[in-house]
């Protein structure tokens, strides 16, 4: 026992808590370690010690001896801790829902859990990139899943033939053994899970050649999902019954899919929005041209209003993406300035320069321009 951690240390509580703060500590630590749910290492033997440190803190008789005596006072039980007998379901159904059976061999929660009952396959979760005209434009992608099902073998029994599965002969088929006790308290009766079947009640004579007597196989298998329009980086796809086979009877789990797209080098995705740059020459901002704009529908045709700044942006309605809803695409235009021009160019543009100087403050300014363009 010199290595079994203080009960109170294990709850994270203090000898002087209430039976509430003390159940309030329990319950949260059962929720992070469940091992049904928790992807924590060692889940399921941190769960039976908090089990343990639980069924002897919340029972006001065996916390006193265990603040009298210590872990002495229970070390001659079995597995180290009177936990045996104590009834966990009825704060497993608080915690739980009653969708979860106890968890660790030796507490009374495991007879809620029949071990030959059907069990519901584990739902699983993994990655999905997508191009971004297959997310703009929604797609149906085969993608290979690796499940955990039932032996296609022995279909999940785990032996040779039928007549290979007889009765445990260690429990007589209970799938629970009893053993009496001389403790420094008297005798005590105590139970826990078949070691020889692991509550099965059942035992195998000759194992399943291809599972090795765990009914379970991993085998691959491609699906197809359809993925809607307008999905996009971070979408949470619920693909029902494409998850871990379920095992005796019960129903398949799910599968989960976390959606990336790939970036597009020219069009920007915004929600359903889509934002584009443009370049155009200083004429056409000037004077307004009507330049050919791709959309991801198509090219059109887009409408430069005179005099329109460096760094506008255009709105081009309902050319976005058409998902939940139809989104927009919007055009910032960038007015671009040549390197290198011509004499002809140069004469026009100081020619120009001119009339911004002595012009820039009325009205005719765009007039002049509009005449100095038109001559050449």
């Amino acid at each position: 026992m010199a290595n079994k951690r203080d009960f109170y240390e294990v709850l994270g509580v203090s000898k002087s808590s209430t039976d509430k703060e003390i159940k309030k500590a329990f319950k949260l630590l059962a929720k992070k370690y469940h091992p049904d749910i928790s992807k924590e290492d060692d889940a399921e033997n941190k769960f039976k010690e908090i089990q343990e440190a639980y069924a002897i803190l919340s029972d006001a008789t065996k916390k006193q001896q265990y603040d009298q005596y210590g872990h002495a006072a229970f070390d001659q039980m079995s597995g180290g801790g009177g936990a045996q007998g104590f009834d966990f379901s009825d704060i497993f159904s608080e915690i739980f829902g009653g969708g979860f059976g106890g968890f660790g061999g030796g507490f009374n929660s495991q007879r809620q859990s029949n071990p030959n009952s059907p069990r519901q396959g584990r739902d699983m979760e993994m990655n999905v990139q997508l191009t971004f005209k297959e997310a703009v434009f929604g797609t149906k992608k085969e993608i290979k899943v690796q499940r955990e099902v039932d032996c296609s073998s022995c279909h999940g029994v785990g032996a040779e033939k039928s007549s290979d599965v007889v009765t445990c002969p260690t429990c007589g088929g209970q799938g629970r053994v009893q053993r009496q006790q001389q403790t420094m308290f008297g005798v005590t009766m105590t139970e826990s899970v078949c070691p020889a079947c692991n509550g099965q009640g059942k035992t195998i004579k000759n194992k399943c050649k291809k599972c090795h007597g765990n009914g379970r196989e991993t085998v691959e298998k491609k699906i197809t999902v359809n993925f809607p329009a307008g999905v996009e980086t971070g979408s949470y796809m619920r693909v029902p019954g494409k998850g871990e086979g379920g095992s005796k009877g019960g129903h398949d789990g799910d599968l989960f899919l976390n959606v990336y797209v790939t970036e597009d080098a020219f069009f920007k995705r915004r929600g359903n929005d889509i934002h584009v740059e443009i370049p155009i020459n200083y004429s056409q901002a000037v004077l307004g041209a009507t330049i050919g704009v791709p959309t991801i529908h198509g090219d059109i045709s887009l409408k430069i209003p005179s005099g329109t700044q460096t760094g506008s942006t255009l709105r081009i309605k309902g050319k976005g993406v058409h998902g939940s809803r139809h989104g927009n695409q919007y055009v910032t235009v960038n007015i671009q300035v040549p390197k290198d021009i011509s004499a002809k160019a140069k004469g026009i543009i100081k020619e120009l320069g001119q009339i911004e100087e002595e012009e820039h403050n009325n009205g005719s300014f765009f007039d002049n321009i509009k005449s100095i363009f038109n001559k050449n």
